[in-house]
């Protein structure tokens, strides 16, 4: 095959045409469909379409651990997960909220001023999409570990990929993190051996994810395929030693 023909537009074609061929399509033919705008199909974190693609990793995570929510549990902001997950292993079900007027709260207060929260006395709690809002969150868990009794489990979950809200709590955002940044942050206060991080979500659920869709629009296989370069959720479970 000569110069000439190699440099023809017909192969020119032909090469941009192969990446294609390989699910990969050539620049200018990919199709945005509904997703090309700038601004979000949901602001809502896809909870006006159903539950957010988040929310699925989160419950899955609580699934597979819920042995760990027993005893004397604590959430945040109410107790709906220790409910679903627990069911009648918990004996005494505590709510810790930021502020005054929660029916349901035991504790008000922040995790970085918690001197009221009694020490080495939860078996289980359950912290999801929390430290994020925390400005200090190495003195969060240092209370953390203060009111876990020994052998007690945290469950936590943080935000990687991820929009900021635009509710009551947009003032308050702070960080998001990495599957390193986790690890290491926990190793702080918690043995390393101790220690458990793991990571979910691919390109095609942060896409989601960011527009606001519901995890409902995709299929089980899309939302459980991982991608370590798309760290949309990070989950931790830390028990403290006997």
């Amino acid at each position: 095959m000569n110069q000439q023909l190699l440099n023809s537009p017909y192969m020119r074609w032909v090469k941009n045409l192969l990446p294609a061929l390989k699910g990969r399509p050539p620049v200018g033919w990919v199709n945005f469909g509904s997703l090309r705008r700038v601004t979000p199909i949901s602001r809502e974190f896809g909870y006006d379409r159903g539950l957010p693609v988040d929310r699925y990793y989160i419950e899955n995570f609580l699934a597979r651990h819920s042995n760990d929510i027993k005893g004397r549990v604590l959430e945040i902001g109410d107790d709906s997960y220790t409910r679903q997950f627990g069911g009648d292993r918990v004996t005494t079900r505590d709510v810790l909220h930021v502020k005054e007027g929660n029916p349901i709260a035991t504790f008000v207060g922040d995790l970085t001023n918690a001197d009221h929260i009694p020490s080495d006395a939860f078996d289980c709690f359950i912290l999801t999409q929390t430290l994020h809002l925390v400005y200090d969150f190495r003195v969060a868990l240092k209370t953390i570990y203060r009111i876990l009794k020994p052998g007690g489990v945290i469950l936590a979950t943080v935000p990687g990929i991820s929009q900021i809200s635009t509710d009551e709590w947009a003032d308050y955002w702070c960080w998001s993190f990495t599957t390193l940044s986790a690890q290491r942050l926990f190793e702080e206060f918690f043995p390393p051996e101790n220690v458990q991080v793991e990571t979910y979500g691919n390109v095609l659920s942060a896409i989601a994810f960011l527009q606001g869709l519901s995890f409902t629009e995709l299929t089980k296989e899309e939302l459980d395929h991982r991608d370590r370069c798309y760290e949309l959720l990070i989950t931790i479970r830390a028990v403290k030693p006997q």
